[in-house]
């Protein structure tokens, strides 16, 4: 208890002093967070050595010292795979790291030299920087505090579109033969619960990223529990409430009711009490190239899904008072990773396609004058630039190395810069080739614009 406590001042004292930040990495599924982070760690490690951090203000004047990894404070969390990121990088053939689960923390501990005025350099200073790797699926669970159990089926329900609903027609089967009155039997509740996780683990598998629970999909130490054992209940509505409620306890209504609550109160509310709330910076990766191969129905998912992941974020600039006691996020990104998955003139429209998707959230960002910023990246470059000659003309193309080890030299044609319509889709698809990761030897891990989001996210702290 009193190593707790003395773990707690010294992280308000540094908070007080500004010596601390807590940087929160998500993404939804497949957006990259591992080998973000990954390469983060990398990159500050092998600062002034071989990184290449030209917009990284600190490391371009020569004043980033490097990083070390120390303890982290909580012993409760996960420490982030990073050991096992790099081996897998460095193992022939190359191979991407294994997504992390569910939430992993790692702290570093940057030196670097202080600026004076003119430019001349002051004395060592050290910044405790906190990487918290979470699911982005555990965001969009925050809406559901909005919610009842009666209100959040009827909002599932009426979100499928026709392709979604393929992916839930098993668990919709089977549910068919059942009544909301019924007494409930407790294994054939966790045979349905699971034909409803089937359909939500199907459908991700199939590009979309709007899938409630969110810990169905990433269940943790949750996994096998009765509070993920519940599901929504179609053909009612509000105005079937009045019958619903005065159903005994025991019926299939009540039951689903009561764990829906129990999940909104001991799954939801103390991952945003606990972990959420202490976050100072967040990036949020996307990977829209991704939702461009998947089709129209779930790039639209995608949307969604981002707007919804936005609205869960305690914005604002912080007083002392609220940096000490009560932080919020002062300063997001908001990144679309695999720029490598396209050639170098279409970074630009990547970028615009991002902020196209987020429109409606960065208003409301900027309205309250928070900082956001859009980028594009790649945390560990997969290819490299090349050209080739078609009809006539030379034109960029990218060389790398399919999933399979084959080798690729394509040009994987334009990114649109902006939301797509519904002529578009019909007249061009999309088909983004995915990569294997290049060998890597004990050196700075290659990378597009990690150095610029870094400058984002910390270079203030490193004046």
């Amino acid at each position: 208890m009193a190593r707790h406590l003395t773990h707690e001042l010294r992280n308000l004292l540094d908070r007080g002093r500004d010596r601390q930040l807590r940087l929160a990495v998500t993404g939804l599924s497949r957006a990259g967070k591992t080998a973000f982070l990954t390469s983060l760690v990398n990159q500050l490690r092998h600062a002034g050595i071989d990184a290449r951090l030209d917009l990284l203000k600190s490391a371009r004047e020569e004043r980033l010292l490097g990083a070390q990894r120390i303890s982290q404070p909580d012993l409760g969390i996960p420490r982030f795979p990073y050991d096992e990121a790099i081996a897998a990088l460095e193992s022939t053939p190359p191979r991407w790291p294994e997504p992390t689960r569910g939430i992993s923390e790692l702290r570093l501990q940057l030196r670097y030299k202080t600026r004076r005025a003119r430019g001349l350099l002051g004395d060592t200073a050290t910044l405790t920087l906190d990487l918290i790797d979470y699911p982005g699926e555990w965001l969009l669970d925050l809406p559901l505090l909005e919610h009842d159990f009666l209100s959040w089926s009827e909002s599932q329900l009426r979100r499928t579109g026709p392709e979604r609903r393929q992916h839930a027609e098993a668990w919709r089967a089977a549910l068919d033969r059942h009544r909301p009155d019924e007494e409930v039997d407790e294994s054939r509740l966790a045979e349905l619960a699971e034909h409803y996780a089937a359909s939500l683990r199907s459908a991700r598998e199939a590009g979309f990223s709007h899938l409630q629970p969110g810990r169905f999909l990433l269940p943790g130490d949750l996994q096998g529990a009765p509070v993920l054992q519940f599901f929504p209940l179609p053909g009612v509505g509000e105005s079937d409430r009045q019958t619903l409620e005065a159903l005994p306890a025991g019926s299939l209504y009540q039951t689903l009711k009561k764990r829906f609550r129990f999940y909104q109160q001991h799954v939801v509310k103390p991952f945003y009490r606990e972990h959420f709330r202490r976050f100072d910076r967040q990036i949020v990766l996307v990977d829209v190239l991704g939702a461009l191969n998947a089709g129209p129905e779930r790039f639209e998912d995608l949307s969604d899904a981002l707007a919804t992941l936005m609205r869960s974020f305690d914005y604002g600039k912080r007083s002392l008072m609220n940096r000490l006691f009560s932080p919020r996020i002062d300063r997001l990104a908001i990144a679309a990773t695999k720029a490598d998955h396209v050639t170098p003139d279409q970074h630009a429209n990547l970028v615009a396609l991002l902020e196209s998707l987020l429109a409606e959230p960065i208003k409301d960002l900027r309205y309250a004058d928070v900082p956001v910023r859009a980028f594009s990246l790649a945390s560990i470059r997969a290819t490299e630039t090349r050209e080739i000659e078609s009809d006539g003309k030379r034109q960029p193309a990218l060389r790398g190395h399919g999933l399979d080890g084959e080798p690729v030299l394509i040009y994987p044609g334009d990114v649109p810069d902006r939301l797509p319509e519904n002529a578009f889709w019909q007249r061009q698809g999309f088909d983004f080739t995915a990569f294997r990761p290049a060998p890597c030897r004990s050196q700075a891990l290659p990378h597009i614009r990690m150095d610029a989001a870094l400058e984002w996210l910390m270079g203030d702290k490193l004046r």
